[in-house]
């Protein structure tokens, strides 16, 4: 791709309306703009950057047995009366012309229990799990944090059916060890959170929490354990001895004490909730009929588990975890191009043609590049590259000769590598 061709130009400034960094930062790489409150254009370096992140999710999905598809947004009023959620302030619900009354998905426990309910027969049935890639809509009375907490954004949901709570016991541990995968290979580091079921589930949750002072919310954890408790559920407080096992398990729910403590002590901070998961129970599935024949020929309702990351929310999370006083920092794996190549001096052809020759060779061997081909100073490059933050950056200049400088975003180490060199390292 051709800097000088992207449809987006950096700025030097943030939009004055604009307080969050993350915000501040997708807005002047020209990745992401406001159109109003809590709702945001991705142009196409932010697009791609959320094509990055999906992936990686689709790719952990996928492997734990997820298929992937794609409901409706437009949810008729019957479908969220059969779940009782119809009113709960939390989505749009309105009135079309024709007079039908609906709600935009703010989840999609109801559009998957309907599905199943026409395939789910029999124990044989079973287990099976769903997810897609989709915009959500929720009416949040204030949208704040830039991307962090918006009224529209792309999320990861899946659902799964099981013959038993066993069976969803099994798969809600193998949901958590995809996800620790997925912020792995974000660079995401997160905690994994007790917290309350909202309006999805009576039954205690789990939050996947990036500790950030970007953070809405507010988690008690021990820093020698993994316990870790959102503020809906602590039983404890701040300078609190941690009430997690010797083992480094935490307690089976948040009223009830483990028999012995790590010796850790509980400390508090603001956490970015990037995932989470819920074990639904029967609540869905009887009110859709989401019913089996078990092996002794009973009917039983399946058991549902749902399981959220948001996609969107990753991006400007990465933002707030990975950035400096110059611009973004994107791990490898999110980051738009794997490669923005530099051209110093292009207006001397020998320069230039080295510059052309390092692009075409990246990008017939399938390296993503971006090539900063603009008749502008060598200053406003270096700044524009640390600004939009991709992983990797190769120069090309009088200087470097017929060799290739390469940096790392994320180090001050610099290296001098022949094209062939490069090549091998891509």
């Amino acid at each position: 791709m051709l800097q000088s061709e992207l449809f987006t130009k950096t700025r030097k400034e943030a939009p004055k309306d604009e307080e969050a960094i993350n915000a501040q930062l997708l807005a002047r790489g020209g990745f992401a703009r406001k159109m109003s409150a809590g709702v945001y254009t991705y142009l196409p370096l932010g697009f791609r950057v959320l094509q990055k992140i999906a992936q990686v999710v689709r790719e952990e999905m996928n492997a734990i047995g997820g298929e992937e598809l794609l409901f409706p947004a437009l949810i008729a009023r019957e479908h969220w009366e059969k779940s009782k959620r119809w009113g709960l302030r939390v989505g749009y619900e309105f009135k079309s012309p024709a007079g039908d009354e609906v709600g935009l998905g703010w989840t999609h426990e109801e559009a998957s229990a309907f599905a199943a309910a026409q395939f789910i027969e029999s124990y044989k049935d079973l287990p099976r799990a769903v997810y897609q890639i989709q915009n959500k809509f929720r009416a949040e009375a204030r949208a704040k944090s830039g991307l962090l907490r918006g009224r529209e954004f792309l999320m990861k949901d899946l659902y799964s059916f099981h013959a038993d709570k066993a069976d969803l016991d099994l798969y809600y541990q193998k949901v958590i060890a995809a996800y620790k995968k997925v912020f792995v290979r974000l660079n995401v580091p997160v905690r994994l959170t007790e917290a309350g079921g909202g309006a999805f589930t009576d039954e205690y949750t789990h939050e996947f929490q990036a500790l950030s002072p970007a953070g809405e919310d507010t988690v008690y954890y021990c820093p020698k354990c993994d316990w870790s408790q959102n503020e809906e559920v602590a039983k404890v407080k701040d300078g609190e001895r941690c009430p997690a096992s010797t083992a480094g398990e935490p307690a089976s729910s948040a009223n009830e004490p483990a028999s012995s403590v790590c010796g850790g002590t509980v400390a508090i901070a603001r956490g970015i909730e990037v995932g989470n998961v819920f074990k639904l129970g029967t609540r869905y599935s009887e009110a859709f009929g989401v019913q089996f024949t078990d092996q002794t020929g009973s009917k039983k309702p399946a058991v549902m588990g749902s399981y959220g990351i948001g996609v969107s929310r990753l991006l400007a999370t990465l933002v707030e975890l990975h950035h400096d006083e110059r611009g973004i920092i994107w791990p490898k794996e999110a980051s738009p191009f794997a490669v923005h190549l530099l051209v110093l001096g292009a207006e001397d052809t020998a320069v230039e043609a080295r510059g052309r020759k390092v692009y075409d060779s990246l990008t017939k061997r399938g390296v993503e590049v971006l090539y900063d081909d603009r008749a502008v100073s060598a200053g406003e490059k270096f700044g524009d590259a640390d600004l939009l933050g991709i992983s990797l950056r190769a120069v090309v200049s009088a200087k470097t000769g017929d060799k290739i400088e390469l940096k790392r975003r994320d180090s001050k180490e610099v290296k001098l590598v022949t094209l062939e060199e490069a090549m091998e390292m891509l």
